[in-house]
C-alpha cells in the first residue's frame, strides 16, 4: 500500500475531499486521537496548570481537541489549508496558521510554548518533492526554529511513521543537532497494528530521561538515540553464537505471530556443500 507522502506535496494530497474525511471517518478519528493522547501523556506538563501548546500539523485539529479536554491552550501550524479550514468549521478554540514546517516555525517569539505535539506529520518533511526540497536542510531548520520557540526543559512529541531505520536516523540526529536531548521511543513493536513511533525530546535538560514504552513487558523495547540503536532488553548479535542468535530470532517472530520451524539439534547449523 503506498504512502500518503510518496504521492506528492501535502498541501495537494490533503484537499477538501481528504480534509472531510478526516473528520468524518470514525476509524481516522479513533486512531488520531489514541496517538493524540498518548503524546500528550509523554509531554508530561504539570497537572492543574494550564499550558501553552504548540500543534505541528495540526490538520483539522484532532490533536487540538485533545488538548482542550485536558484544560490547556494550543496554536496549531498546518501546510494544508483545507484542513484548516475544516478546523475552523469545527470552531476549534486554538489559533491555526497555515505554514509549511520545512520552512520552519520562526514566527513564533523564543521561549513562547509549554511543550508542542505533533500527529503523523514528521515524515512528509523527508521527501523532495522539487529540487529546492533538501530533507537534510529542511528537517535543521524545522528543528533549530523549533528550539528556539521552546521553553527550556520543555517537551516536544512527535508522533510518525518512518519509511526506513536510515529515515529515522536522519531525524534524531537532526534534531539533537539542534540542541534537543532525547529520541525515539516504540510503542508496542512486535505488532504491525498497535506499533507507533514516537520522538520524545527535551530542550535544554541535560537530566533527560526517556520514557517508558508501551508493550515492553514482552522485553523488545525499541529505543533509538542519536548515534547508535539500542534494544533494551537483547543481546547484541556480535556476543551470540550463530545458533543463539537463530534461536532468539525464532522466537521473536513467534511472538509476532509467525509459523517458524521448530528446533532442533541441526538449527543454526551450517548447510553443507552440495556435491
Amino acid at each position: 500500500m503506498p504512502r500518503p507522502e510518496d504521492s506528492g506535496p501535502p498541501e495537494l494530497f490533503y484537499n477538501i475531499d481528504e480534509a472531510k474525511k478526516y473528520t468524518s471517518n470514525s476509524r481516522i478519528i479513533e486512531v488520531q486521537q489514541q496517538m493524540s493522547e498518548r503524546a500528550f501523556e509523554l509531554l508530561a506538563l504539570p497537572e492543574d496548570c494550564p499550558a501553552l501548546i504548540l500543534d505541528l500539523g495540526c490538520g483539522s485539529g484532532l490533536s487540538g481537541e485533545v488538548l482542550e479536554e485536558n484544560g490547556h491552550f494550543w496554536v496549531g501550524c498546518d501546510i494544508s489549508q483545507a484542513m484548516l479550514d475544516v478546523a475552523l468549521e469545527r470552531e476549534m478554540e486554538g489559533d491555526v496558521i497555515q505554514s509549511d514546517l520545512g520552512q520552519g516555525v520562526g514566527m513564533f517569539r523564543p521561549g513562547m510554548f509549554d511543550g508542542a505535539i505533533s500527529v503523523s506529520a514528521l515524515q512528509w518533511l523527508c521527501n523532495s518533492n522539487s529540487s529546492a526540497e533538501n530533507p537534510f536542510r529542511r528537517l535543521f531548520i524545522f528543528f533549530t526554529t523549533l528550539y528556539s520557540c521552546m521553553k527550556r526543559n520543555s517537551k516536544v512529541v512527535l508522533q510518525f511513521y518512518p519509511d526506513s531505520p536510515q529515515q529515522a536516523e536522519l531525524i534524531v540526529k537532526q534534531a539533537t543537532r539542534a540542541g534537543f536531548n532525547g529520541g525515539l521511543m516504540v510503542d508496542f513493536p512486535n505488532s504491525s497494528k498497535a506499533k507507533k513511533v514516537y520522538l520524545v525530546l527535551s530542550c535544554g535538560d541535560a537530566t533527560f530521561q526517556m520514557p517508558k514504552a508501551l508493550g515492553e513487558d514482552d522485553g523488545s523495547q525499541c529505543v533509538y538515540t542519536a548515534n547508535e540503536r539500542v534494544r533494551q532488553g537483547r543481546v547484541n548479535k556480535k556476543t551470540l553464537t550463530r545458533k543463539q542468535w537463530v534461536l532468539k530470532k525464532k522466537d521473536r517472530m513467534r511472538r509476532q505471530g509467525k509459523q517458524v520451524a521448530n528446533d532442533s539439534k541441526y538449527t543454526g547449523r551450517k548447510r553443507s556443500k552440495k556435491f
